[in-house]
């Protein structure tokens, strides 16, 4: 699991929505100190900008254990470890594993900052045990040649379609099978994020947790950008470098739920359903990037900053690589070659 506690950068907007949230969201209030504290907790987190969802989970496993714990806590020196553990065991007994992980950071964050603020002498949650998380398997598309069959049928209108944008549709599968983005990385994506010298092009991506990467991309998949950015200017006038890169058939940004209809529509068309790992979807596209990419000689370090694992980077002291050596495991991806057959 990735995540580490951090929030992600947000704008104005985000910070509007975090006020609202403080202010409107119904509080679950245990004893007056405690809420005090609480919401002393969140405003020092809103400095960081978190995004609004953010926010929301830290106050919503904050209040959820609080009111799980006998007796009812009046300050937090009533939370010792013993009603902490009791409480985290109810919390924990519908709950999957991920989401009492994610429980327990919200809690060692809170006590971190009493301890900072002087409020309390220690951090008790090294007493609370928590989840043992299962490393998840790679889940790629099955079958050598899949992505290129996916590409190539994607590519051509289907006339079944009400209105098809084949375009647009290779655009989304090739940014996740050539350049390893997620789905909140794609729906982040502007115009302008694409830039750079012939030869030199990249993308510059929004990653998990508000960590900023930058990709190299392929020449096909630069071209592949250039058409679909042509052909939505034939659909809706001007587009400008700061809009959304990625809009539905009315011009609108595209939201998450679009987008997985999207991808599951590309699948079907192609007619690969029985290939795609249950429940990866998207994510089965950006498994296949980095599969295939250490098949095809790049080295953990090439592959965890591609694919913008900074936590795992960090921690495992993964070596730093140059922008050559990236952009050099970028073209070692074969998937990359069936994009230039396209134009």
């Amino acid at each position: 699991m990735e995540w580490d506690g951090r929030v992600q950068t947000g704008t104005n907007a985000d910070i509007s929505c975090i006020i609202s949230l403080m202010q409107h969201e119904p509080p679950v209030e245990p004893s007056t100190e405690l809420t005090e504290l609480v919401a002393e907790f969140l405003a020092a987190r809103a400095t960081r900008k978190p995004s609004a969802h953010t926010l929301s989970a830290y106050k919503r496993d904050l209040s959820l254990v609080v009111q799980l714990a006998v007796p009812a806590p009046a300050s937090p020196a009533d939370l010792s470890p013993r009603v902490l553990r009791a409480a985290f065991a109810r919390f924990a007994a519908d709950r999957a594993p991920a989401s009492v992980a994610r429980a327990w950071s919200s809690w060692n964050a809170f006590f971190t900052f009493l301890v900072t603020e002087g409020v309390v002498a220690g951090n008790p949650m090294s007493a609370v045990d928590k989840p043992r998380m299962v490393a998840h398997s790679p889940k790629p598309l099955r079958g050598e040649d899949t992505p290129e069959e996916l590409l190539r049928v994607v590519s051509r209108a289907d006339e079944r379609q009400r209105d098809p944008w084949p375009e647009r549709d290779v655009l989304v599968l090739a940014f996740a099978l050539c350049a390893g983005l997620r789905l909140s990385e794609l729906l982040g994506l502007r115009v302008g994020s694409v830039s750079g010298r012939d030869g030199e092009r990249r993308v510059e991506v929004a990653g998990k947790g508000g960590r900023p990467r930058t990709v190299p991309i392929d020449g096909g998949l630069d071209a592949v950008v250039e058409r679909y950015v042509a052909s939505r200017r034939v659909r809706f006038g001007r587009v400008e470098k700061t809009a959304p890169l990625l809009v539905d058939r009315v011009g609108a940004p595209l939201q998450r739920g679009g987008l997985q209809y999207l991808v599951r529509a590309c699948f079907q068309r192609a007619g690969i359903g029985d290939r795609v790992p249950r429940g990866a979807q998207l994510h089965a596209l950006r498994h296949t990037f980095a599969t295939r990419l250490a098949e095809d000689g790049a080295n953990a370090s090439e592959i965890m900053r591609l694919l913008g694992h900074a936590s795992l980077a960090t921690s495992q002291n993964y070596i730093e690589v140059t922008a050559e050596q990236q952009r050099a495991a970028i073209q070692s991806n074969r998937t990359n070659r069936v994009l230039r057959e396209l134009g």
